[in-house]
């Protein structure tokens, strides 16, 4: 072989090095999105169902209210448990400076300006983000 056609071929085979470095990493690339999305999708689906499972927590922390009741006041404080080790955590609203990004107000009502009279319906976030905003009371201020 000549030293031409050595050195073409040693120049073909640092091509294709590399590009199978470049093929290798887009394919780590794109194990990596695909592992992240996956978890978006978990995360997303979870938050569905930890929704819809708030309201059933929201009648039974009414009915604790109403009864009194030992039993239910148990019951309410395993299933907080449970939303709480999955991430869940309310978002604390009554006495607060209203803040539009994780609440929602339902009414103005005599009150200190911009803070939270009272709260309508419990707020909760999933892992830092709103779950469900704080459904509450603000109040208008003096003098209207």
């Amino acid at each position: 072989m000549t030293k031409k056609k050595a050195k073409g071929t040693e120049k073909k085979l640092e091509e294709l090095e590399n590009r199978l470095k470049r093929v290798l990493a887009d394919y780590a690339n794109l194990e990596k999105r695909i592992t992240r999305e996956k978890g978006e999708f978990v995360k997303q689906a979870n938050a569905q169902l930890l929704d819809k499972l708030l309201v059933i927590f929201d009648d039974l922390e009414l009915c604790e209210k109403h009864l009194k009741d030992k039993g239910v006041s148990l019951v309410c404080t395993r299933f907080q448990a449970a939303l709480e080790s999955e991430g869940v955590k309310e978002i604390k609203a009554q006495g607060e400076k209203f803040d539009p990004e994780i609440m929602d107000a339902v009414e103005i009502v005599p009150g200190q300006k911009n803070q939270v009279v009272n709260v309508v319906l419990k707020g909760y976030k999933l892992n830092d983000k709103v779950l469900r905003p704080a459904k509450v009371k603000v109040g208008q201020g003096k003098g209207k």
